[in-house]
């Protein structure tokens, strides 16, 4: 399954500190991993009219049952907003009733360093799971 490439819904000011969320999800099943992909364009079209987002791509491995997020906020408060809004909201609470294993970073870069790699993504989610 291809990826989701990164999008720049709005550009973050120069020389702004945004702020970085990274996840990943993996379904106990196949079919809660079609289901969470077949929801991922809605999500992702709300990113993209988001107040604060910066940036969001989708890394889907649905034969593995495997999803990684990688979004760039204005700051805590606008990932929050939108997290807390539809259809975010719904389908967050939907799909933990498939999810196996869920897995959350935050970190905060300059905005010139956007994108943040799926290889630091992933390097920030293998040491946030060593150390839980």
């Amino acid at each position: 399954m291809p990826d989701i490439p990164w999008f720049t819904p709005t550009q973050a000011a120069p020389g702004a500190e945004v702020y970085v969320m990274a996840s990943r999800f993996e379904t106990a099943t196949l079919a809660g991993a079609v289901k969470f992909f077949l929801k991922a364009p809605g999500i992702l079209g709300q990113i993209r009219k988001a107040p604060g987002a910066h940036g969001v791509a989708l890394r889907a491995r649905v034969l593995s049952r495997t999803f990684l997020t990688l979004s760039a906020w204005e700051d805590r408060d606008a990932l929050y907003r939108f997290a807390r809004s539809e259809p975010h909201r719904a389908g967050s609470r939907t799909a933990s009733a498939y999810m196996k294993e869920s897995a959350f970073t935050f970190w905060t870069v300059p905005a010139a360093r956007l994108p943040v790699t799926w290889a630091e993504a992933e390097r920030r989610l293998a040491e946030e799971k060593r150390a839980y």
